[in-house]
């Protein structure tokens, strides 16, 4: 796999892509790809962090696995490619935002690179899956998560009056050692039609995050 990484990432994460691991992780994603169907497509594998650089991040979004179905995964979290229906989640994610907001937000597609040039990275726990139904989850314990929590440890640690929006006992698991003295965390139910209303729905996350980001002199994001 030949990573090609926007630079302020190449560089803080350096040690993660020379080591054993890593390249455990590329000799089976490289495999992956030439034997079968894999989402996103390559050249998106790390979209959401040539979209949004490491001094640019203000929010952080986790996200579990790619979308496994065609022409929906393109790197981001919750994100389906332009054009695409948005996915039951992403719904939900804009009913959320129609009641903070009172606008629509569902007649829109599904595709939140607006979100990611803005600074909002929108970040997988696991960068690539094998596409077809019940493929859920098929590059878990590959090497990925242990990339992805070296990137929220360069944020945890260089980083500070960032907003991570926890969606679902993963993502506050996954994000559980971040200082909450130095950033705001705001936690609540996954936006899955499964959980949804037991505390998505009424959380007010995006506007509680543009108030701390205005509060500590940033643009708040354009949702």
């Amino acid at each position: 796999m030949d990573v090609k990484i926007e630079e302020s990432w190449k560089n803080l994460l350096r040690g993660e892509f020379e080591s054993e691991y890593f390249a455990n992780l590329a000799s089976f994603v490289r495999s992956a790809y030439r034997s079968g169907v894999v989402y996103p497509p390559a050249k998106f594998i790390f979209e959401a962090f040539n979209r949004t650089p490491f001094d640019k991040v203000k929010v952080v979004i986790i996200g579990q696995d790619p979308y496994h179905n065609p022409n929906q995964a393109h790197g981001l979290c919750f994100s389906v490619q332009p054009g695409v229906e948005p996915p039951p989640s992403l719904v939900n994610i804009y009913k959320e935002l129609e009641a903070e907001y009172q606008k629509p937000f569902r007649d829109r597609n599904g595709d939140l690179s607006h979100w990611a040039d803005q600074g909002v990275l929108l970040l997988n726990a696991t960068l690539t899956v094998s596409g077809g139904a019940n493929m859920a989850g098929s590059h878990q314990g590959k090497g990925w998560e242990r990339f992805t929590d070296a990137v929220i440890r360069e944020l945890a640690t260089r980083r500070d009056g960032l907003v991570y929006l926890l969606w679902g006992s993963y993502a506050q698991k996954k994000a559980g050692f971040v200082d909450r003295r130095r950033n705001l965390v705001l936690e609540c139910a996954h936006p899955s039609p499964l959980s949804a209303h037991r505390g998505f729905f009424g959380c007010g996350h995006f506007k509680k995050c543009n108030d701390y980001l205005a509060a500590h002199g940033q643009e708040p994001i354009l949702w």
